[in-house]
């Protein structure tokens, strides 16, 4: 089974910050393009990256645009973004990723949603009591997902469980998340609604009304955005200025060598020093309408 690590670069929480990967080969690999979808061909398990652990605050992601794709901390007007702890929530409330090899195609207009995709991989939130590690490479079993209109694009999330949780077996379907953990869903929805409201944003909308579709209906959707992202790689449509280089994908006119990779990373300085986390990130923000 492949395995994979990563390399900080720049120092920590600050706006240069990147996380590179490597494969277990020790060479470096774009996560969104060389980990790929399926840890094993022909089983309904997905690998996830995780981009943000759980009770954290720090908007991390794959950066798209970037060679190599690194994570790195979202930026707003010139400043790291962080969610808001939006009462009763603190930071994210499951551990917050992304299936590699997919992509929200943003010229392609959900037939379900009626909006077009918001021009990422698919974000996972996976909820198995461990807390994961930013950059962290998992197994995890599809069980539902949730259609969030996100400033007018279609952002879905699908709901998920590392297949190597102790109650993993238990979890088949978006209705045991239900049974086994009351609450988590309707959690996941008022998180989604709200994060934004702290910067003076509405709140945000859904499809289906908030509910939750299940894992058949969930697949489907991960394996259309796998087919735009194998449509992105091998040039069969304009990604714009989603950036392209791999190391893996051979038959892609986007490979690149190790040599050119490793350039990339090297042209980010070393880790440093972490800085220090602005302190209002511990603040709690209260929704008075609620």
């Amino acid at each position: 089974m492949a395995s994979y690590s990563v390399e900080e670069r720049a120092n920590p929480n600050s706006l240069e910050y990147r996380l590179f990967f490597k494969n277990d080969k020790g060479e470096y690999i774009s996560p969104f393009h060389d980990i790929p979808i399926y840890p094993v061909a022909g089983k309904n398990v997905f690998n996830m990256i995780v981009e943000v652990p759980r009770w954290t605050n720090a908007k991390m992601e794959i950066a798209t645009k970037d060679p190599l794709n690194p994570i790195k901390q979202d930026v707003k007007k010139g400043k790291l973004r962080y969610v808001a702890n939006v009462f009763p929530h603190k930071g994210y409330i499951w551990n917050y990723g992304a299936i590699p090899q997919t992509w929200e195609h943003p010229g392609h207009k959900d037939e379900n949603t009626g909006y077009y995709g918001d021009n990422d991989p698919i974000d996972v939130c996976e909820i198995g009591s461990k807390v994961c590690s930013r950059g962290e490479v998992i197994k995890v079993k599809v069980l539902g997902t949730l259609a969030l209109i996100d400033e007018g694009e279609t952002d879905w999330k699908v709901i998920a469980i590392n297949i190597e949780d102790p109650e993993a077996a238990n979890y088949n379907n978006i209705d045991d998340v239900r049974k086994m953990k009351p609450g988590y869903l309707e959690a996941t929805v008022d998180w989604f609604r709200r994060y934004k409201v702290p910067d003076g944003k509405p709140e945000n909308q859904f499809a289906f009304n908030g509910e939750f579709k299940d894992r058949d209906f969930a697949i489907n959707i991960i394996k259309s955005t796998h087919e735009h992202w194998t449509a992105l790689v091998f040039k069969k449509t304009d990604g714009g200025e989603i950036n392209c280089a791999n190391t893996t994908v051979s038959d892609s006119s986007f490979c690149i060598s190790q040599e050119s990779a490793k350039a990339t990373v090297e042209a980010v300085p070393p880790c440093g020093t972490a800085n220090t986390i602005p302190p209002e990130v511990d603040k709690w923000f209260y929704d008075q309408k609620n």
